[in-house]
């Protein structure tokens, strides 16, 4: 059983930065607003996260080297490479600067469920110390066993407030296997692929990957690690769904909405499990957020930096302090984000393009190269990402 658990970490994490306050709110308001019926956009949206980190993963384990460096590599153009670095830097270190703000105040809205309100303005400082203690670390064994745990916790949580809600197991299987649109669900539709089939989590899995494990004999290991740890968390935003679909019709756009919802019939356990999970899904993310903006940086500039290296702990620190500072006063910085939401709605198709041209050339992964289901299934995907990735633009715009 030890050395079963030990084979897992990098799908973890990625579980951890996916599952964030952006995806609770978002399967929050498809629950609440259309029941169990937007729960097949969730299902493909986990098929498709397995297919696109799967690749990434395999390239980073292969190449030994990082999906920013593989993708520029086989580029003969030195504008092209410029033009990717620049796209990849702009997206994951601006983008999840602006996003670690939301990731700290996600955490911080978990600590008022639990301790209540009157420590508040300390809390962003407690959650900082916290990502803080654990990256000064620099030791990924620790940092993954830590989000391990978190994660166990987080998905405890809301599976247990989805359980309390005694859902229709017959209308669960109807949302998931019958596709349906209802009127004005296309936003939500469209904000659980962006939450959860996420740019930077592509960057961050080639990396993780390198770091705990060394030979390409191990790409089943990694393969079981990644469709587990992604198939816990797809179960984890069903039952954010379902616990949310217990309340449709009423006023629910938070997790604290959510838990003063469920109060009546539930009491207080209702709070404090939503509480528990809002914490453990806010600090996950506001801890692989920095982590793989770190990562990004270190393969844009080619540094040769352990996680140690000063270099890579400037970015991370940067990054986290911006994000407690940000979350204390309470200042949200609309137009970063923005900007952000714009250039991650070009990065994911561009980088999805990139990764499948990879994938498929046996000059960079020889045996490991793409089978032909596998490519079928990516051009579908990808597809999709296009699509979702122009509504993206469409929507900051507007």
């Amino acid at each position: 059983m030890r050395k079963w658990i030990r084979n897992f970490g990098p799908g973890t994490l990625i579980v951890a930065a996916f599952i964030g306050p952006g995806t609770i709110t978002t399967c929050i308001r498809a629950g609440a607003n259309f029941g169990f019926s937007l729960l097949w956009a969730l299902l493909f949206s986990i098929v498709a996260t397995i297919f696109l980190q799967e690749m990434a993963a395999r390239v980073g384990l292969v190449t030994k080297k990082g999906l920013t460096n593989a993708i520029t590599d086989q580029l003969s153009s030195r504008i092209a490479k410029t033009l990717i670095i620049t796209l990849v830097f702009t997206a994951i270190v601006i983008g999840n600067t602006a996003y670690e703000a939301g990731n700290i105040s996600g955490s911080v809205l978990g600590m008022e469920a639990l301790f209540g309100p009157e420590a508040i303005r300390l809390y962003p400082i407690i959650i900082g110390l916290i990502g803080f203690g654990l990256l000064i670390t620099g030791s990924y064994k620790v940092i993954e066993k830590s989000l391990m745990v978190l994660v166990v916790l987080m998905s405890i949580s809301f599976i247990l407030a989805a359980v309390i809600t005694q859902p229709d197991l017959s209308e669960i299987s109807k949302g998931m296997f019958i596709p349906t649109t209802p009127e004005n669900s296309l936003p939500i539709i469209i904000g659980i692929l962006g939450t959860t089939v996420v740019p930077y989590n592509l960057f961050l899995h080639s990396s993780l990957v390198r770091e705990k494990w060394k030979s390409v004999d191990k790409l089943r290991l990694v393969r079981i690690d990644l469709i587990v740890s992604i198939i816990l968390g797809g179960i984890v935003s069903i039952a954010i769904v379902i616990s949310a679909a217990a309340m449709t019709g009423g006023n629910v756009s938070s997790v604290m909405d959510l838990a003063k919802g469920l109060e009546p019939v539930y009491g207080d356990m209702a709070r404090y499990f939503l509480g528990i999970g809002l914490f453990a899904a806010g600090i996950t993310s506001a801890i692989t957020a920095p982590l793989a903006a770190a990562f990004v940086a270190r393969n844009c500039f080619k540094w040769d930096a352990s996680l140690k290296d000063i270099k890579f702990r400037a970015v991370w620190m940067g990054i986290l302090i911006l994000g407690v500072v940000f979350s204390s006063i309470n200042l949200k910085p609309i137009e970063v984000i923005l900007f952000a939401q714009i250039i991650n709605g070009l990065l994911l198709p561009i980088v999805a393009i990139f990764l499948l041209w990879i994938v498929n050339n046996k000059k960079v992964l020889g045996k490991y190269t793409n089978k032909l289901v596998t490519n079928i299934l990516s051009v579908i995907i990808i597809l999709l990402t296009i699509f979702l990735g122009f509504k993206a633009i469409q929507n900051a715009i507007g």
